[in-house]
């Protein structure tokens, strides 16, 4: 059953809503479809790793709001306003479960046209469209933009090798078993500038998510066992059972491009496309320059595929 709570905000910061994924509660933002007549097309959206709705998300949404489309976004569990315990813990296989709580959400509702429901993957979160669309009925189009695609591979390539990977896997399964006997939450930051024993290793990462901390916008914090689960995950299953209408956006300077490519090409429709910008991997959260041709790509892919009548 879905809860809807309507808040105050202006039109500006959308709708505040929540809704349930599982037993945990969900918090999310609706902007609804600037023009349009009878019940909208609508759009999901979740965000990259450790995200909350406020960062990429957002630019997305208004947006594409209004270019005609219902827009929700939302925080995952654990993180923003959205409950769970602990915080600040990342779990793939969680965050699929409540894409499709969102999109189950937008389906219930009246003034959406259940027929006419897409999903967006930013980074991280391409991983979760992907999975939620090749077995969510209700996802008739799915677009994942810039997105950090996860298998072994990828894995290895990200963290440093695969004695790297195993290493940070043992820590979080440590971390799990802990917290399991004990209750107790081993936490290291989320993003550094110098030290790799955090969640998101590296110096760009830093640059762009500790300005977000420093704004109030984000908690650098992340839970250590998260790594039990994030590390156990892979992508290249789903998008081999992808039968909806794909459009990916990754270009050779976003996060791992060869594992972009190998997904788009293991996804079996014909009803694809690959559009290959040359655009930085971080622009594509907040930088208009590379926002508004995505959100352009985006219009047309979602107008194509969620047209009148495309649900019937």
């Amino acid at each position: 059953m879905f809860d809807v709570t309507t808040g105050t905000a202006g039109a500006a910061d959308g709708e505040r809503v929540t809704f349930t994924s599982g037993d945990r509660p969900l918090v999310g933002r609706l902007y609804p479809a600037a023009f349009g007549d009878g019940p909208a097309p609508a759009v999901a959206i979740i965000g990259p790793m450790t995200f909350v709705k406020e960062q990429a998300p957002l630019q997305y949404a208004r947006r594409l709001a209004a270019n005609g489309f219902t827009v929700l976004i939302f925080d995952s569990r654990y993180r923003g306003e959205s409950g769970g315990e602990p915080r600040c813990l990342e779990d793939p296989v969680a965050k699929v479960q409540d894409l499709r709580a969102a999109v189950g959400f937008l389906a219930a509702r009246p003034d959406i046209d259940a027929g006419r429901v897409a999903v967006i993957g930013v980074c991280m979160g391409g991983n979760s469209a992907v999975h939620a669309a090749a077995d969510d009925p209700l996802i008739r189009a799915v677009a994942a933009v810039t997105p950090h695609f996860r298998n072994a591979d990828a894995d290895a390539q990200w963290l440093g090798g695969p004695q790297a990977v195993a290493a940070r896997l043992a820590r979080g399964q440590e971390a799990r078993a802990k917290y399991e006997a004990t209750g107790e939450v081993e936490y290291v930051p989320a993003v550094d500038s110098v030290s790799l024993e955090v969640g998101m290793p590296g110096h760009l990462p830093w640059t762009w998510y500790q300005a977000q901390a420093d704004r109030g916008i984000w908690e650098n914090r992340y839970a250590v066992m998260s790594d039990a689960s994030l590390l156990t995950y892979e992508s290249l299953s789903a998008a081999a059972r992808l039968t909806k209408p794909f459009l990916l956006v990754h270009g050779d300077n976003c996060a791992l491009p060869e594992q972009a490519k190998r997904h788009f090409a293991v996804v079996p429709t014909s009803d694809k496309l690959h559009l290959r910008p040359d655009t930085p991997h971080l622009s594509f959260y907040d930088d208009p320059a590379a926002i508004d041709p995505t959100v352009t790509s985006l219009t047309d892919w979602f107008a194509r595929h969620l047209g009148p009548g495309a649900g019937e």
